[in-house]
Parts: structure tokens; C-alpha cells; sequence
């Protein structure tokens, strides 16, 4: 297995890492995917934790509150995992999955509906108001 090496700035002190909140079906979808994609978004998710930005993380644009994605490539294919680090005083993983499209970088339309209702089920868990 190669070994990763990170290049980018070494923070002088790592944020208290916040909790990290799966909603519905997302931890499975996760744990369903090959290993080296659970460790890439795990590492990802992790420094959501700590309030830093992975380097595969973009913005999801079209909802009320910051939606991130990050993505991890293999051999059989792209994943996807989507989250919410500004809700309340967690993470929330809002959605996972393997995108199936080998053309166009767009989210797929189902999947983002899928986020947008589970972010309206973050914002519930925590108390927040929305879109």
C-alpha cells in the first residue's frame, strides 16, 4: 500500500475535534466502501472535526447553510460524502455514495435531494432553523 504524505501547512494547534453525527444510512454506505475511500473521507470528515477543510472538499451550492463534499477516488470508481460543519455544535454526515456518472462532475439530482431533506433533519436534531 503507498504510503500518503501530506504537503500543506502544519497547524500550530488542532481544534478539539466536534461530534460527529451520521444521519439515516450515511455510516453504512461508508463502511460499505472499499478501504483506502473509508480512511480518505474519514481523514476528511476528521478534519471537518477540528474545523479544517479537506483538500477534495467544494461547496455544495443552493442551501440555506455551508454543505461540503469530499471525494475519494479508487479503482472501481468515485465516492462521495456530504456534510454540514455549521450546524449546531456538530458534524453532520448528510449523505454518502458512489458516483455512478463517468461523465460531468455535477451531483446527481437524486443525491442532492437526499441532502437537502437530511440537512432539514440536522437542523431539527440541533435546534436550528433553516431554509
Amino acid at each position: 500500500m503507498p504510503k500518503l504524505a501530506y504537503n500543506g501547512p502544519v497547524p500550530e494547534e488542532l481544534g478539539r475535534p466536534r461530534k460527529l453525527i451520521w444521519l439515516v444510512d450515511s455510516l453504512d454506505r461508508i463502511s460499505s466502501f472499499p478501504s483506502a475511500v473509508r480512511q480518505q473521507l474519514g481523514f476528511a470528515l476528521y478534519q471537518a472535526q477540528v474545523g479544517q477543510r479537506h483538500e477534495s472538499a467544494k461547496m455544495l451550492h443552493g442551501f440555506a447553510e455551508r454543505v461540503w463534499q469530499v471525494r475519494a477516488d479508487a479503482p472501481s470508481g468515485t465516492y462521495r460524502a456530504a456534510y454540514a460543519a455549521e450546524i449546531g455544535e456538530a458534524v453532520y454526515v448528510l449523505h454518502a455514495f458512489q458516483k455512478k456518472s463517468t461523465s460531468g462532475i455535477a451531483t446527481p439530482k437524486r443525491d442532492v435531494e437526499l441532502i437537502r431533506q437530511r440537512l432539514q433533519l440536522a437542523r431539527r436534531l440541533s435546534g436550528t432553523k433553516g431554509e
